[in-house]
């Protein structure tokens, strides 16, 4: 049952990352407009142009031979006699009309019923009729047509059956011919840039530095860029040179391409952006082909800003020996690495790129003359955090007792993307239950859902259960509140949120960017009192605590090999925050003896046991207060501030105050 850590940078939290002031992706509105005087970059093309296409010709096709056989039918449903038939009807004087069309003769008898018949080409009527005794005085009395054969409907029906075949192979032959061509383009277009361009004129997609809250040292740096861009004569005639290159580095989700868009906007030059992933095929060249693209169009629509996101991609270091000599993606690194070199002087074309791996990049990349200038994007500050709650309350219509202040103070460690995430889903639940406004109870339960999860609220705890996992919050929060280094509490709940049976939630008095040995060790205590408790109430322990042990030994293990807080080891880094890199990933290096490793774990050991210790005599000396916050969660299941602390103080534990 893991209760909440602190949300600091030395607890090494992993919160969920996004933008600063608004979701990444949300900035990329479908299919930016290119200015005209800019070359398209190659845009995909349909493949399956051809299979529509050759779809379409076969079902006319089959339609004309479905209409020329319900022609051939409907006439073939004609009762066919002979001649000397028709002869004889009209000795009995049964026709009414005759109709000859060549050799076919149609016969319309009195009673309404057709007949067909055929006589011979070289014959007319009268003489082959003469032959089965049908005089012309007989034959006058009943009423003939001739009809010549002519019209389109004569000429369809005789030609149709001959030409069909070779219209629908004229077709296809055409259609393939289209289609290798297409193939042809497609095979020319394949090295051109995929670059999406955001055209400065177009408000919808434009952002700019009022849109982007906090980071005031990045911005303070980029206002340089906007300036060179927009007055460069001045930094030319002092004989000044902005960086050619910016790299933007931070925590994913800090606002790192918001900020790139926004230094666009404020300067209004057209702003290319791509993925560092999009350079990179399995064919060697293309690449490297789409980087030269990709400048040529910059250059052509200067002064302009190239943008490469995730540029780690592309940029990592060289000679690993991953692909040879002719790997793609150093091939790509290289035409990166002439470009940027190869600028001409002042030629008012920037680029930026972004990455969370700076750690990771080629050496040739950051040297000066290339990304000479690095700004690093940090989590906000608390009154920055409030800055970038109000920018995402724009929109939402908030309660009159909706304080972002207080959501603000609650969400240390959270960056922008948390944020926006806290809000988006306090929006939710007021729309949820159908009320009009959001307020502080949907912005409070947002917070809950952000850091911890959704409340499970299909889950239904026994009651032996529900007391064992009040106990265990009881204990993490009575530490929390008896040690003088640990946060002060701000919520106890036995509600299951996630993967956590009940959580304790601890923030500090004031945000902090160092920690000390003491404030460390006080964590580990608090962290071991859900397992203290237990041991405590039920003589026995559970496996709700297995989330709280990984967590103090974790950081117990960072303070002996990365913090030097182990008085056995002493002053050492043994371990780095990220260990090596290889292929891509973090791997850990023992660049230690075995007799360092067991002294490592000795004193993991003896931190782990003598916090333990602690907590156990802690918990027992106050086994009265724990009773109480105990009880009073399985009677309310969840303890706010002010009801938490009114507790303990009945019980005589004295509140923090601002640390000293």
């Amino acid at each position: 049952m893991p209760h909440k850590e602190k949300n600091s940078s030395t607890n090494e939290k992993k919160l969920k990352q996004a933008p600063l002031t608004a979701p990444e992706n949300a900035e990329n509105k479908a299919n930016k407009q290119q200015p005209p005087n800019m070359p398209k970059g190659g845009s995909p093309k349909k493949i399956l142009g051809f299979g529509r296409n050759f779809g379409i010709i076969v079902i006319v096709l089959m339609l004309v031979v479905f209409g020329y056989e319900a022609i051939v039918q409907n006439k073939s449903d004609v009762v066919e006699v002979s001649m000397a038939d028709v002869a004889g009807q009209i000795k009995n004087g049964t026709v009414d009309t005759i109709t000859i069309k060549g050799s076919d003769v149609s016969v319309k008898q009195t009673d309404g019923k057709k007949v067909l018949t055929q006589k011979e080409p070289e014959s007319s009527l009268s003489e082959t009729l003469a032959q089965y005794g049908v005089t012309p005085d007989i034959l006058s009395k009943t009423k003939i047509v001739v009809e010549n054969q002519s019209g389109f409907g004569y000429w369809a029906l005789a030609l149709l059956p001959v030409l069909l075949p070779i219209i629908f192979i004229a077709l296809l032959v055409i259609m393939l011919t289209r289609q290798m061509k297409g193939g042809n383009a497609q095979a020319m277009n394949f090295g051109q840039s995929r670059a999406r361009v955001t055209d400065p004129s177009d408000k919808n997609s434009r952002v700019m530095f009022a849109d982007v809250a906090g980071c005031r040292e990045a911005k303070h740096e980029l206002e340089e860029v906007v300036d060179f861009l927009q007055h460069p004569k001045k930094f030319i005639d002092i004989g000044a040179q902005i960086p050619k290159g910016v790299l933007l580095t931070g925590a994913p989700g800090t606002g790192k391409t918001l900020l790139a868009r926004a230094v666009a906007g404020e300067a209004g030059v057209p702003f290319f952006h791509l993925s560092g992933s999009e350079f990179v095929e399995m064919f060697v060249g293309v690449g490297a082909s789409r980087v030269r693209d990709l400048f040529r169009m910059a250059k052509k629509a200067a002064p302009s800003i190239v943008f490469i996101d995730e540029i780690d991609a592309v940029g990592r270091s060289r000679g690993t020996g991953v692909g040879g000599g002719n790997d793609e993606r150093e091939q790509t690194l290289n035409q990166i690495l002439v470009e940027m070199d190869g600028f001409e002087q002042n030629n008012k074309v920037i680029v930026m790129a972004a990455t969370n791996r700076a750690d990771v990049l080629d050496s040739a990349l950051l040297r000066p003359g290339r990304f000479d200038r690095q700004v690093v994007l940090e989590l906000p500050d608390r009154r920055d955090r409030l800055a970038i709650l109000e920018i995402h309350a724009k929109k939402k219509p908030l309660a009159t007792d909706a304080q972002l202040s207080v959501v603000a103070e609650r969400t240390p460690g959270f960056s922008g993307a948390d944020l926006y995430s806290l809000m988006n889903e306090a929006a939710i639940f007021a729309a949820r239950k159908n009320k009009k406004q959001v307020d502080q109870t949907d912005l409070l339960s947002s917070i809950e859902k952000v850091m911890i999860g959704t409340e499970r609220q299909s889950h239904l705890m026994s009651v032996k259960e529900k007391e064992i996992t009040a106990y265990h919050e009881a204990g993490h929060a009575l530490l929390a509140s008896l040690l003088p280094y640990a946060d002060p509490v701000h919520k106890v709940s036995i509600v299951s949120r996630g993967n956590a049976g009940g959580y304790t939630l601890k923030l500090p008095l004031e945000e902090r960017k160092l920690q000390s040995k003491k404030e460390f060790l006080d964590d580990i205590v608090v962290s071991l009192g859900g397992y203290a408790a237990e041991e405590i109430i039920l003589d026995d322990v559970t496996t709700g605590p297995s989330n709280d042990l990984q967590v103090s030994t974790n950081l117990a293990r960072a303070m002996v090999t990365r913090f030097g807080m182990s008085d056995a080891i002493g002053p050492i880094a043994l371990e780095s925050s990220s260990g090596k890199v290889m292929f891509g990933a973090g791997v850990s290096g023992e660049e230690y003896s075995q007799n360092m490793a067991s002294t490592i774990d000795n004193e993991i050991s003896k931190i782990m046991n003598e916090s333990l210790l602690k907590a156990r005599d802690l918990l027992k000396t106050n086994r009265n207060i724990l009773d109480a916050i105990a009880k009073k969660l399985i009677e309310v299941e969840n303890l706010e501030q002010a009801e938490y602390e009114k507790i303990i103080v009945e019980h005589g534990v004295e509140l923090k105050k601002l640390a000293i």
